[in-house]
Formats: C-alpha cells, structure tokens, sequence
C-alpha cells in the first residue's frame, strides 16, 4: 500500500545533520508532500529557493515540498556573524494512486452556476486561512492521527469522480463510523469553522504557525469557536459524511501556506496510542 510505503520511506529519509559552527539541523522527509523541520542559530536568515523562510526566536524554521516537488532545492542560511551556508536539498520522488469514484450526485460534481459563488466564497476563506504565517511555533508539539479508522484515500491520488478527471487529492481520507471522535492533530489555534462549505460540509482548519495548517473536512459535528486555543489530541469534532462525500469519513489535510504536504508522512503510523 503506498502509505504503508511512504511512511516507511520516512525512516530512511530522516536527515539529522549533526550541529557544526553554524548550528543546523534537519528532521523529516525530503521527499514529495514532506514536512521538515529545520534548526538554525537564533538570528540566522533562511532563503529556500531565493525566497525567505521565517525563523523563530529559537532558530526554529519550517520547509514543505508538495505532490510534484522538483528534484532539487537551494537552501540559503545566513548567520547573525554574517557567515552563510548554502545546501542543496535532493527530494525524492514518489508514484500516486488512480481512484476512480462514481455515483456522486452530479451537482457535487459539475455545480450549477448558482453553486459558483458559494464555492468562490468558501474557497477564499480558506485561502486566508493558508496565508497566515504566525511567529508561534504550535507545530513543535508533532502530529498525530486525528481520528482511527480505514485509510481510504491516500495523499497525491488523482480522483476521477463520475468519470471526469479532477485535481489530485490534497490530503488522507479515514473512514469511520459517523460520531468518531476527531481531535486536533497537533497544537494550535481554530482559525475557521464552516458549518456548511459546498464541498466540505462542517469544516475546522487550525492554524500550526509558520504557514502550517490542518484542516479536518466532512464532519457531522464540530465542538470547537474560531480562536479557541487547542492542544494536541483535543476534541474538536466528530467524523460525518456532510458536503461531497459518498459515506462517512474524515478528508484530513496539512499545508505550508498553499503547498499541500501529506499529512501521513507528518503523523508517522497510525497506532491504537492516539
């Protein structure tokens, strides 16, 4: 199964470089949809490709390569002293899944145009919420699965829903019983709450800092405000089936601003602990 594969692949792709004179570090996957977590000096400037990456005051940065990542990167890191180093970051390919789903209502689908401006206007509020790009480092708590169940959608497939083509799949479906406790993968702050998006029904994202955001879609009850602060395996919801959905599940997603990452890969194995 390639989630089973690519959580595999995390092990032998966890890169820890050990501190030298300039103090950096890496932990996570170089590889396609990876999150990776960088340590630098406190004060130290990180440009990924020519563009800035924000530090903490700890030195603490966050790096994420999505679906179709190029094979290489230039990592910039200027320290406080003014000495510079300069990486290049190899990430590994992956292969996708074909899915093919039929018997979705067709206005799911192919919406009407009186459908279009809701779509619109629930997609810019989600837009918003991937532009944030708050200093608090929430993330550091780690990820974790935010409900159990059947993995029935993988991250990077690409859909075909009633016989049309669509965008690859943006993040890992768990299918469960409706009223499956759902909890937030990581700590952070509630920056949406939906209760009805034309795709997505009830929907949460949580804003991670430095760019990172989870969002928990499908839901048939939501138990969290917008602004509530949460920890790591807190309730805030209950799988459903509301929006596009042909039986109850959880579509849980992970992104660095607009770069969708795999959630899976973040979450490391699911285990009966969470």
């Amino acid at each position: 199964m390639i989630v089973s594969r690519a959580i595999a692949a995390i092990f032998c792709l966890m890169t820890a470089f050990p501190a030298d004179a300039g103090q950096l570090t890496f932990d996570g996957p170089f590889m396609q949809g990876g999150l990776v977590v960088g340590q630098a000096a406190p004060g130290a400037l990180v440009r990924l490709d020519d563009h800035p990456v924000r530090v903490g005051d700890d030195g603490r940065f966050v790096l994420g390569f999505g679906r179709d990542a190029g094979a290489e990167y230039r990592l910039l890191v200027t320290w406080p002293d003014g000495a510079s180093k300069s990486s290049r970051l190899h990430i590994k390919a992956r292969d996708y899944d074909i899915q093919r789903i039929d018997g979705l209502p067709q206005r799911k689908v192919t919406p009407k145009p009186e459908d279009i401006a809701r779509i619109k206007d629930d997609n810019a509020q989600i837009a918003a919420v991937r532009k944030l790009d708050t200093d608090a480092p929430f993330f550091a708590s780690g990820f974790i699965w935010p409900a159990k169940g059947r993995i029935s959608g993988v991250y990077g497939s690409q859909r075909i829903l009633n016989g049309v083509p669509r965008r690859p799949h943006n993040g890992v479906d768990i299918a469960a019983p409706v009223g499956t406790p759902v909890v937030a993968a990581a700590g952070g702050v509630v920056a949406l709450v939906h209760p009805d998006m034309f795709y997505s029904g009830k929907t949460v994202m949580i804003d991670h800092g430095h760019g990172l955001s989870t969002v928990y879609v499908h839901m048939s009850d939501i138990l969290v405000e917008p602004g509530a602060r949460v920890e790591r395996g807190q309730l805030i919801g209950k799988v459903g089936m509301s929006g596009r959905a042909t039986g109850p599940h959880l579509h849980w997603g992970l992104s660095w601003f607009s770069t969708h990452l795999d959630p899976a890969l973040a979450a490391g194995e699911m285990t009966q602990a969470e």
